[in-house]
């Protein structure tokens, strides 16, 4: 239906880029109509079940009846101290649950609306590439600021090169966002490149937005730090989406730099009622599952599955000549295209016609290109079958 008035989309909204997954949505619907057999490995979201014990816990809360009513946009104060508990025994921080700990209704709900709290208009931030698109465009180009993109490449370990940025950006820069281990390269930052880029916030006064999600998706004897353990100037976003597989349930935390925080909340209070409390209830058990930095059981076999399906992922690609690397962390890999292909979307649309989805690297922005990214889920015999589908392509 088309409206016989004249209406326009706000000028902020103009400035976003085309969906670049539109093509490859239409692609996806017509090979399922034609009857091909799908398998997605594009899409960041957990395929295994919440577990039991938050599932319970979440039963048992819905039922009570002031766990039904309007939550508040800052978090439960049970919930709160649960989050500062669990930043006491994973990351040995000592949290004030009254300031420096809120709800976010996922991390995407908190990336984007910091930027609402602080950017004005022509505000530069410093956003990664490849990265989480919410950073330059849902937070940044919709508060009317200024990406500032910072590469990351391969040569540096997908790593920002601070050295590359002017000073007269940096000097400008209001806000960076952060990510490790990252999406979608599954890198990681070693706690020396941490303390370098607070050293830089320091000496050109802009803070960081430490979105760290893939806290606990780690391999091996891997553990990931905390920003706020390099400095508490700053703020970290994490949920339970990951961790706990309820990506659906959108339940996160933000904590760090009381200002910052307070800011966040004044955006919230003016735009949701908060995490319903019985789900603030359930992931709070989960939570205090934790009695040091090592992942709890209920953590620790969902990571076991990730990694077992990492291993076969990349000997399987390796085995058929596509040269790819183990990720430490995250349950993505990123890989650079097979010699000969014409670009990351082009690629992706082969796949696509024999039933396999992937991510281009080329939608995390203009750096991404040359890359795909896996998301590992997809059972183990899902993925052989997916391997053997790619091998026809590339031979």
């Amino acid at each position: 239906m088309v409206l016989s008035i004249k209406i326009k989309f706000a000028e902020r909204v103009g400035r976003l880029p085309p969906y670049i997954f539109a093509e490859i949505e239409q692609l996806k619907v017509e090979k399922k109509k034609q009857g091909v057999d799908l398998i997605t490995l594009g899409i960041g979201d957990p395929d295994l079940k919440t577990p039991d014990l938050i599932l319970n816990e979440l039963v048992e809360q819905v039922k009570v009846p002031e766990n039904q009513n309007y939550p508040t946009s800052m978090g439960e104060e049970f919930f709160r101290e649960a989050v500062a508990r669990w930043y006491k025994v994973r990351f040995g921080l000592d949290l004030n649950l009254a300031n420096e700990v809120t709800n976010v209704l996922g991390g995407k709900e908190g990336v984007a609306n910091i930027a609402r709290a602080f950017i004005n208009p022509g505000d530069i931030v410093l956003c990664p590439n490849p990265g989480y698109p919410v950073y330059a465009n849902g937070a940044t180009k919709l508060c009317d600021g200024n990406p500032h993109i910072m590469p990351l490449k391969k040569e540096n370990n997908f790593l920002p090169d601070l050295e590359a940025i002017s000073t007269k950006i940096l000097k400008k820069a209001k806000m960076m966002y952060l990510n490790y281990p990252n999406n979608p390269t599954g890198a990681t930052a070693p706690i020396e490149y941490l303390k370098k880029v607070v050293d830089y916030a320091d000496d050109y006064n802009f803070f960081i937005v430490y979105d760290n999600p893939y806290s606990e998706f780690t391999f091996n004897d891997y553990i990931a730090p905390s920003l706020l353990q390099v400095n508490r100037d700053h703020i970290e976003i994490n949920s339970s989406s990951k961790m706990f597989n309820m990506t659906g349930f959108r339940c996160g935390w933000a904590v760090g730099n009381s200002e910052i925080i307070e800011g966040l909340r004044k955006i919230k209070s003016q735009i949701d009622s908060g995490c319903p409390v019985f789900i603030q209830k359930a992931v709070a058990k989960g939570l205090n599952e934790y009695s040091s930095e090592k992942k709890p059981d209920i953590v620790a076999k969902t990571m076991k599955i990730y990694e077992e399906r990492r291993n076969i992922l990349v000997r399987g690609l390796n085995d058929i000549g596509w040269r790819t690397e183990k990720p430490q962390a995250t349950f993505y890999i990123w890989t650079q295209i097979p010699k000969g292909e014409e670009n990351s979307m082009e690629f992706v649309k082969k796949l696509i016609n024999v039933g396999v989805v992937l991510t281009p690297g080329i939608g995390f922005g203009e750096h991404g290109e040359g890359f795909v990214r896996f998301a590992l889920t997809q059972s183990i015999e899902r993925i052989q079958e997916a391997l053997n589908r790619i091998e026809s392509v590339i031979k």
